[in-house]
């Protein structure tokens, strides 16, 4: 999921009650709750290194602990600092919470594992078992960006800060630790969602194996969530020669597909593609992808990568890498045109020689 889901979600887990137990739960909550997503900073080595490593180790169970550990260090750290600067002006002992290092280092590992269940949701997937297990899980429940459960977090946030204000108004004795029973509602609203989600996508998926959609025999098939709306899916199915979409209502029942214009062939596996899915890109991209499709598009230079300088005899080709995942609008009433989200592509020289990488437009230098 984005940021804004994680860090409201680690709010809500604290003040569910575990800020009752110790000075800065919220914080650790907060931090740890999006902690894992550190690894972004891998893009600074390149698209490809991004890839490779996002949603790698700090989103596993191995190193859950590991993370919690670090945002407790920084909170460690942060409290010796606020001592020494307080050493002469703090407040009676009295009248501050206590530290408990035991609960903290508690509430931040629930919060660095709810990142991984977030994660779970959405159709990127994770990889919980890694090393142990490379393989990636995905739920595909929840779009990446989810409208509802921005509106359930925020209200848990927000309502005890507008009853404050009420309080306020009328003289009310000001409560010390306000929104639990808010945070309790948007966490387990967050279950039903999924729950209810979960079952839409088995009901799509039960309603489209009694209806003969293509008369090829089909070996697998996707479903992909679309934001707010829980009765509609993107289906993504794979027979021996093409892949086939399709848009389905859980609502209605209708299932809409064109045996023309979503219909996509599955490219022949020229010279150039076996050599670009040795590279460093294609042996990320395969693990990663699911649904990966490998096209020899030619002599077609990507935007924002000049392709290679040759001399005259050599020739040069594209091989571009695309996951039917993300190849649709999730907006639209069908997958939108140009280029899908997390493509790659790599330039082979003479059907031998890899001459540069990358994701969208960035080079891997």
């Amino acid at each position: 999921m984005e940021p804004v889901t994680h860090f409201l979600t680690g709010a809500c887990i604290s003040r569910a009650g575990l800020n009752r137990k110790t000075a800065y739960a919220t914080v650790v909550a907060v931090l740890a709750a999006e902690a894992a997503d550190m690894d972004i900073f891998w893009s600074i080595a390149g698209p490809v290194e991004e890839l490779k490593r996002h949603r790698g180790i700090t989103h596993t169970l191995l190193g859950a602990p590991f993370v919690a550990a670090v945002v407790v260090g920084l909170v460690w750290l942060l409290h010796l600092w606020r001592q020494n600067r307080r050493k002469n002006k703090a407040a009676p002992e009295e009248d501050r919470q206590p530290v408990h290092w035991g609960w903290l280092y508690f509430i931040a590992l629930i919060a660095a594992l709810s990142h991984l269940v977030l994660d779970w949701t959405n159709n990127y997937g994770v990889r919980p078992f890694f090393p142990f297990n490379p393989r990636w899980y995905a739920g595909s429940i929840v779009f990446i960006a989810e409208p509802v459960l921005w509106a359930l977090l925020f209200l848990a946030m927000l309502m005890p800060w507008i009853l404050g204000l009420a309080d306020a108004e009328i003289g009310a004795r000001k409560q010390r630790f306000r929104g639990r029973g808010w945070a309790i509602f948007a966490l387990l609203g967050m279950v039903l969602v999924w729950g209810w989600r979960w079952s839409e996508q088995a009901q799509a998926r039960a309603s489209l194996e009694n209806i003969q959609v293509t008369t090829a025999p089909i070996s697998r098939m996707a479903f992909e969530p679309y934001p707010v709306n829980p009765y509609r899916w993107h289906v993504i199915m794979e027979t021996p020669q093409y892949y086939q979409t399709a848009e389905l209502s859980t609502w209605t029942g209708d299932v809409n597909t064109d045996a023309h214009q979503d219909v996509i062939y599955k490219p022949d596996v020229t010279p150039a593609v076996e050599v670009a899915k040795q590279t460093d890109l294609g042996k990320v991209y395969l693990d990663w992808g699911t649904w990966a499709v490998v096209r020899d598009v030619g002599q077609e230079p990507v935007p924002g990568a000049p392709p290679p300088d040759l001399r005259p005899g050599r020739t040069w080709t594209t091989v571009e890498f695309s996951d039917l995942r993300f190849a649709y609008s999730f907006l639209a009433s069908r997958g939108g045109g140009g280029h899908a989200p997390l493509g790659g592509w790599v330039y082979i020289v003479d059907n031998r020689d890899e001459a540069g990488e990358g994701m969208g437009s960035r080079v891997q230098k």
